[in-house]
């Protein structure tokens, strides 16, 4: 098999990624998986493969990586961002979002990070989160006709919804 990069030498590393039930391979040289970051002797992180090798990859354009995006407040660079997997600045998350995006993504098999919130400020990020998951079994209630389940489910989300006003408002209500 021939390495999918330099389309010269043979392929050695095997890369298989799923997402979304999609899966994706990549068969790179020993070399082409060095310049693109991807340190052999350790093992490989998934922020290593979609972080260090979109510039390498045959889909993207020769115009694409002549141009290195950067930050306009820090002046990182992708290609430094790629390297560091850390960003340099607030303003960074706009100048790289799609690759962010992507990376969240892949991740997280989802557009947003769900993970820990802090104590004292989670309440409303946690209510409609539960707002969000009952909506979700209300579209399944509904889809095996079971109307009685769902008007509950409605009047669940209401409550919800009345105590998070409630948490903009200034009071505060346990949920």
């Amino acid at each position: 098999m021939i390495c999918e990069c330099c389309q010269k030498k043979d392929a050695t590393i095997h890369l298989t990624q799923v997402i979304d039930g999609n899966v994706k391979k990549l068969n790179l040289c020993q070399d082409c998986a060095q310049d693109s970051g991807i340190d052999l002797n350790s093992p490989i992180s998934i922020t290593d493969v979609l972080l260090g090798l979109g510039a390498h990859l045959p889909s993207v354009s020769p115009a694409a990586t002549e141009f290195d995006l950067s930050c306009s407040r820090c002046q990182i660079t992708r290609t430094e961002f790629k390297k560091r997997t850390r960003l340099g600045c607030s303003e960074c998350y706009n100048s790289f979002m799609g690759e962010l995006s992507a990376l969240t993504k892949a991740m997280h098999h989802s557009g947003q990070h769900v993970g820990k919130i802090p104590a004292r400020q989670g309440s409303e990020a946690r209510l409609a989160a539960q707002v969000a998951a009952l909506k979700k079994d209300i579209d399944t209630a509904i889809a095996k006709e079971q109307y009685e389940v769902a008007a509950n489910l409605r009047d669940k989300i209401n409550a919800l919804k009345t105590n998070i006003e409630s948490l903009e408002n200034g009071g505060s209500h346990d949920a």
